[in-house]
């Protein structure tokens, strides 16, 4: 089945009750036990019928044997970690990616003694260079965050496949839709479902994808560390998986659109949009990626009191944080996603007070760059 279908279809639990098609809401934290028909089911297990519907989904649509649903994107990605890694592991991950991740691979994992490098670029030679006898895990996040950095994902896969690596990637920014990361040869797939798969902004969630054998070690690792997901929140995610091919399709055009009109105005100084002819990963983006993502970051020319005299006279667009949702958002990664890291970490990356995040959402094209451009004109 296609993705569009197997959103629709996969992961399906009907009501036999009532019914109903959808698959019901199941609330109770208490299961009868001994149960003759099934094993025992737990919340925290993540095993009840309305955390597997959505679970099931995500794990089709990474082409991957198991899917698990997580309290937020952090709570997956620290599960992974701590699931497969033991003291005195040593794991290689990428520079330029979220704040939070980068902030828990370097303080958090050297409190158990983990052991972790971070390769000097993208380039996937670095992250060779990086592999000892010691390394379990090699950490990618292609499209990076904010700068929208690519990294290719056949030769890191190709290369930890080699050495008996297993190979991790946030396929957040890109979503399920425009990457399959798997099929690719990548051994886990993590999201933060808070963004595109919940995709309305009402949900924190997050989600991994495996094979079996790695996610037994994973799901052992989340009944201890507790990060699993409500059920009203797993029914909110299965609806919104349903219109997610929809919507991403949408942000795919509208982000394309804004991208190119920001390339061309003089108030910008630089424009990272894989799509663009411009960006220095668009090669690879053409090979791996089917769609461009939803994603637009630039950065203004002038101060910092200027660029927010600019997003304060936005109208459409919203100054808040997160992304990945149907309305478009905008905010300063220097004080939210990559607030937790210091300057000269942040300087490192590339990130500079005047870039600003861009998540196009669903709203008309035209309406955007329209509230782009008379914020400009309004700021002087």
């Amino acid at each position: 089945m296609k993705d569009s279908t197997l959103c629709i279809h996969e992961g399906s639990y009907p009501d036999l009750n009532e019914g109903g098609i959808n698959t019901p809401l199941y609330l109770s934290t208490a299961h009868l036990f001994p149960h003759p028909s099934h094993e025992v089911r737990y919340p925290r297990y993540s095993n009840t019928f309305t955390q597997r519907a959505p679970a099931e989904k995500i794990a089709a649509l990474e082409r991957g044997e198991k899917g698990l649903l997580f309290s937020s994107g952090m709570a997956a990605i620290s599960t992974v970690f701590l699931g497969l890694l033991d003291a005195g592991d040593h794991c290689v991950v990428q520079s330029d990616i979220y704040g939070g991740t980068r902030r828990f691979v370097t303080r958090d994992l050297a409190r158990h003694g983990i052991r972790v490098s971070i390769p000097g670029s993208n380039d996937p030679a670095d992250f060779e260079r990086e592999i000892t006898a010691g390394t379990k895990l090699v950490y990618i996040e292609t499209p990076s965050n904010p700068l929208l950095r690519l990294v290719d994902i056949v030769k890191i896969a190709g290369i930890a496949g080699d050495r008996g690596v297993v190979s991790v990637i946030d396929n957040t920014f890109a979503t399920p839709i425009n990457q399959k990361p798997l099929d690719l040869g990548i051994d886990i797939a993590v999201h933060s479902g808070t963004k595109y798969l919940g995709g309305h902004s009402d949900i924190a969630c997050g989600a991994v994808v495996a094979s079996e054998a790695l996610m037994s070690r994973i799901a052992d690792a989340q009944k201890s560390l507790g990060g699993s997901l409500d059920c009203f929140s797993c029914f909110l995610l299965d609806r919104g998986l349903k219109t997610l091919p929809l919507r991403v399709e949408k942000q795919n055009s509208n982000a394309l659109m804004v991208a190119r009109w920001l390339a061309g105005c003089d108030r910008v100084s630089d424009v990272h949009y894989p799509g663009l002819e411009r960006h220095p990963d668009h090669d690879l983006a053409l090979q791996q990626m089917t769609g461009f993502g939803g994603m637009v970051t630039f950065t203004l020319k002038g101060t910092l009191s200027e660029a927010r005299g600019f997003t304060e006279r936005l109208s459409i667009i919203k100054g808040a944080i997160s992304l990945g949702g149907t309305e478009s958002l905008i905010c300063y990664p220097f004080e939210t996603s990559h607030a937790q890291l210091t300057a000269a970490q942040r300087e490192e990356m590339g990130i500079s007070e005047t870039t600003l995040r861009l998540s196009v959402g669903i709203e008309d094209p035209e309406d955007i760059v329209a509230d782009i451009e008379e914020a400009f004109a309004a700021s002087g």
